[in-house]
């Protein structure tokens, strides 16, 4: 046993599989992978977005890696922020920095020894012969197929005659193989201050785009301490604001309030208990920016006595009316745990689908639009300002059990990214089911979505017609989507090899 990776895309895992058969730690082969999704899954993720890592060794030592793009040094930007297009480049991009610094860190702490160029040569290898375009990225492609015509730089790639391109058509991709290979070849710096930054910074100005070489000659990956919550007999890590992994913390935290090992897991009572928990936690996220800029710390969020008060709230017969904001936002999770133990969670993204929209001129690097997440409202902890970090959707995790990983998990989603986990991470913990078994049971998703406007609460409809009828009981106002619908994420987990004992015997 080498270990074991999970990603969205079996190209993707094999690439981490490789690294870690030929004795690579984990965090070694998720920048295989990473590099991976960039080139076959560049609705979600690609060089001009960024990451956020999570890694601990079999000790349990952990830390943060929050590689984010910082706001440009630019003026205010006019109210509302566009979406897409060039005006919605307001951040950099610091996913390359970010597999420089854990390619780093293996070296330092896990005795890494894979090398930089070999880790990114099946990326290169496939952006330069090919990949079959998945009906993920064909789906996506259509559904953005009346904006996509104004997209500069975007159809000579990703269209064919402006038509997306059907699942299963090889899509090569010359320009972006040249980037992987000057970056294996030069190094992550090569992104920020060489050649190909010039390339990428003229591609951006000519579309529009208003960023220098200086803004990508000040992006860093920070590496901070994880926050942490014990919740029954593990501690759950989350990487700090400003991300929402204090928000799946919350989550959790309300819910150790409640003896859910005594309900049926996905019964309408568990399901019930889990959405009262997210919109409280939900209540706090507009707190969450910048950590130069919160007014309120993370410890005081999670503290025991604010989340009890929390749980405290929740009626366990009727559901609080919902009328919040949903946020938009995909991303692809991959996790990883190696044969000596240590373990390594990952989201990449460029917020929306496709990101800004915005290919940088010949390079074949589409650029994120994360800068949509800030605001321009002065008095907003979240409003923007050159080199300050955006807030953050993005929040994988690690488990820890006696100091060491028991697991990692994650998942795409957005604002769906914590509910998911919320079902989850209680099917694992409080019900001991397989991975397998929680990460193919029903889910749901509170709030607005690209296809339903409504402030509903959506049920996978495998959930059955007697929790929906249930939920709609307690106040809830319910609608269904698809099975294993992709509205409701797409999550992974990699458990430790030595299964996960039931708490309750």
């Amino acid at each position: 046993m080498k270990g074991a990776v999970t990603t969205p895309h079996p190209l993707a895992t094999e690439a981490g599989l490789a690294v870690l058969r030929q004795g690579g730690t984990a965090p070694e082969a998720l920048v295989a992978a990473g590099a991976v999704l960039t080139v076959v899954m560049p609705h979600f993720c690609g060089l001009g977005g960024d990451a956020v890592w999570l890694v601990a060794d079999r000790t349990g030592a952990c830390r943060t890696f929050l590689a984010i793009g910082q706001g440009i040094d630019r003026a205010m930007p006019s109210a509302p922020l566009p979406l897409r297009g060039p005006g919605a480049i307001l951040t950099t991009a610091a996913v390359v920095d970010g597999w420089r610094h854990a390619l780093d860190h293996a070296r330092r702490h896990l005795d890494g020894r894979c090398r930089w160029e070999d880790l990114l040569s099946p990326a290169i290898n496939l952006a330069r012969n090919g990949y079959a375009v998945t009906a993920s990225q064909e789906f996506w492609a259509r559904h953005r197929a009346d904006e996509t015509a104004g997209w500069p730089n975007f159809g000579k790639i990703f269209l064919d005659a402006g038509r997306p391109l059907a699942a299963g058509t090889m899509l090569r991709q010359p320009e972006l193989a040249e980037s992987l290979s000057l970056l294996a070849e030069h190094g992550a710096s090569e992104f920020y201050s060489g050649s190909l930054a010039r390339r990428i910074v003229d591609g951006l100005n000519a579309a529009g785009a208003i960023i220098g070489l200086d803004d990508l000659r000040r992006t860093r990956t920070r590496e901070v301490a994880p926050i942490s919550l014990r919740y029954r007999d593990v501690t759950l890590l989350a990487p700090p604001p400003p991300t929402q992994g204090l928000t799946t913390l919350q989550i959790m935290g309300i819910l150790s309030h409640f003896d859910l090992s005594a309900l049926r897991p996905g019964s309408a009572e568990h399901v019930h208990l889990c959405v009262e928990a997210v919109k409280r936690a939900f209540r706090d996220r507009d707190a969450i920016a910048d950590p130069a800029h919160m007014t309120s710390l993370p410890e005081q969020l999670l503290a025991a006595p604010y989340l009890h008060e929390k749980a405290a709230g929740i009626s366990t017969d009727r559901a609080l009316v919902w009328p919040d904001l949903w946020r938009h936002g995909d991303t692809v999770f991959l996790g990883a745990m190696d044969e000596q133990g240590n373990a390594a969670s990952v989201l990449q993204s460029t917020y929306f689908d496709w990101g800004s929209g915005v290919v940088a001129g010949d390079t074949g690097i589409l650029w994120q639009n994360r800068g949509a997440a800030f605001s321009t409202d002065q008095r907003h902890v979240n409003v923007f300002a050159p080199g300050k970090l955006p807030f953050y959707t993005l929040n994988p995790g690690i488990a820890l059990r006696d100091s060491g990983p028991a697991f990692v998990y994650g998942t795409q989603g957005a604002d769906g990214q914590p509910q998911t986990l919320s079902m989850l991470l209680t099917r694992l913990i409080d019900f001991a089911e397989a991975p397998a078994q929680a990460l193919a049971a029903p889910r749901f998703l509170l709030g607005r979505t690209f296809s339903d406007s409504r402030d509903s609460l959506k049920l996978e409809e495998s959930m059955g017609p007697e929790t929906v009828s249930a939920l709609r009981m307690l106040g809830h106002e319910v609608t269904t989507i698809p099975a294993l619908s992709p509205l409701a994420g797409q999550a992974g987990v990699v458990l430790d090899g030595h299964g996960y004992p039931d708490p309750r015997s």
